[in-house]
């Protein structure tokens, strides 16, 4: 209330006061809205950040036999001097998407329908880890001697690791880690898209080349 020669009063003065903070505070709270949270609930932002983080994504390790069968022949080209030898080994490769070669410009987002569409490099694969311990080997020939059986040995190892390269590298193993990789990346995003508030965020992920 206003006393004489119109100044106001004590209360007055303390109420004027809590409405000018309390607009301040508005005023700074709008501001960060529209600079500062913007960028915090910018889902191309968050997937990024999740990106940088795990760089590195294994997505499928792949177990699988190879079979390679060696021939050293005999001085006379007679099949019943030749000793030959085949091999059953068991391979694995690693299936790994680099996340940290993702650019801003592979993440697109669609915010009427929510959804999130991320292009991912081509896979790579390891080089195949050829279990030589629990080789099966299969020996044929009327004499084979021990340097015979290590030639053998050395050229199937060779050959195991050639076709193990092959395999991994054919459509259906490939297809397997695609699919691998699409699925985790789907539920790597899923959990920070829903923390910035999207929860009926969907994401679509493709390898580069497709449709």
């Amino acid at each position: 209330m206003a006393g004489a020669g119109g100044r106001l009063g004590a209360r007055g003065e303390a109420i004027l006061a809590a409405l000018a903070a309390a607009l301040l505070v508005a005023t700074l709270f709008l501001a960060w809205r529209a600079y500062f949270h913007r960028e915090e609930g910018d889902p191309v932002a968050s997937a990024m950040q999740t990106f940088t983080r795990q760089n590195d994504l294994i997505v499928l390790t792949y177990r699988f036999q190879v079979v390679s069968e060696s021939v050293i022949k005999g001085p006379v080209d007679l099949a019943v001097l030749e000793r030959r030898q085949l091999v059953i080994v068991p391979a694995l490769v690693d299936y790994r998407v680099r996340l940290g070669e993702i650019r801003r410009s592979d993440i697109q987002w669609d915010d009427d329908r929510q959804v999130m569409t991320v292009t991912l490099p081509p896979l790579r694969i390891s080089r195949p880890n050829i279990d030589e311990a629990r080789a099966r080997a299969f020996t044929d020939g009327i004499w084979v001697s021990r340097k015979d059986a290590e030639s053998l040995a050395r050229s199937n190892s060779r050959i195991a690791e050639a076709r193990a390269i092959e395999y991994a590298k054919d459509g259906e193993a490939l297809g397997l880690a695609r699919t691998a990789a699409r699925e985790a990346v789907q539920r790597n995003l899923a959990a920070p898209l829903q923390a910035i508030g999207f929860e009926r965020a969907r994401v679509e992920v493709r390898f580069e080349g497709e449709g």
